[in-house]
């Protein structure tokens, strides 16, 4: 049954989907709450871009689910909030689950939750908790038919720039990826390699469990939609970007060249003109 849902969450036309984040707003982190101050604002540009999905807490959900009509992007339910995005690593660091986050979920009709996996250099108790969090939210995943998106993400050492820094490495990606599809992950929401060519090694790792990657801080439209190209050459399922898209001058207009991208087949250079 949770087949209903993901039927709601991937385009029925290309079987890909295209899921717009801002859930930002749960970290407690200023320089995340850029261009989406007024979340009601932003969430109605971006449904009126119509991608498949859109990504919120579930403090905020209620300006996507009260907008009338069928059409609506399906709702992606965040489930968890954790202090780990800061310039400076806080004394303790913590990834905390929602309480009845399932039950959250179908009573706001999502067609999906997202959990993180944390691996930060030591803050090895980080990663024990958003496993703990995994393992809570499976069997409920399982009883209420509700998907369960994990996010693995492989820090930087905090000391090397400070703040939210990835790490590209396919060898610390992998494992990390493997190891949310053996804890039951329906889909994976995962960071692109620094190698992006190298990307169907993900792919392959995750077996048949769909996965998203995430767009990562904001970059420039061409380096993007370069980046996009070759992801969806790789066998990805699709995209979860954020800040690429609600920190666009336009987000209307990105969404819609992505979405090309990601449902039509476009080339970066034909999704470039389609923005400009």
């Amino acid at each position: 049954m949770k087949q209903y849902r993901l039927n709601r969450l991937f385009n029925a036309k290309s079987g890909k989907c295209f899921d717009v984040a801002i859930d930002h707003g749960f970290f407690s982190e200023y320089a995340f709450l850029q261009s989406i101050e007024n979340i009601e604002q932003s969430v109605r540009t971006i449904v009126d871009a119509n991608p498949d999905a859109v990504q919120l807490t579930t403090g905020q959900a209620r300006y996507l689910q009260s907008i009338p009509g069928k059409q609506k992007p399906a709702l992606v339910l965040r489930t968890d909030v954790a202090n780990v995005y800061g310039s400076k690593l806080e004394a303790t660091s913590f990834s905390l689950m929602l309480e009845d986050c399932v039950e959250q979920a179908v009573r706001l009709d999502a067609a999906c939750m997202c959990v993180n996996l944390f691996s930060i250099p030591n803050a090895p108790e980080v990663t024990k908790e958003c496993i703990q969090n995994i393992l809570k939210l499976k069997p409920l995943s399982e009883k209420y038919s509700m998907p369960m998106m994990v996010e693995p993400l492989v820090f930087r050492p905090n000391e090397e720039k400070g703040g939210y820094m990835v790490n590209g490495e396919l060898a610390k990606i992998l494992p990390l990826v493997r190891q949310a599809v053996e804890l039951g992950a329906d889909i994976i929401k995962a960071d692109p390699t620094d190698d992006v060519t190298l990307y169907h090694k993900v792919v392959e790792i995750a077996g048949s469990t769909p996965v998203l990657v995430r767009g990562g801080g904001r970059a420039s439209d061409e380096e993007i939609l370069k980046r996009t190209e070759e992801l969806m050459k790789q066998g990805v399922k699709g995209i979860v970007y954020g800040r690429n898209i609600i920190q666009h001058p336009n987000p209307a207009k990105i969404t819609k060249a992505l979405m090309g991208m990601v449902h039509d087949n476009l080339t970066a250079a034909e999704a470039l003109l389609l923005l400009n």
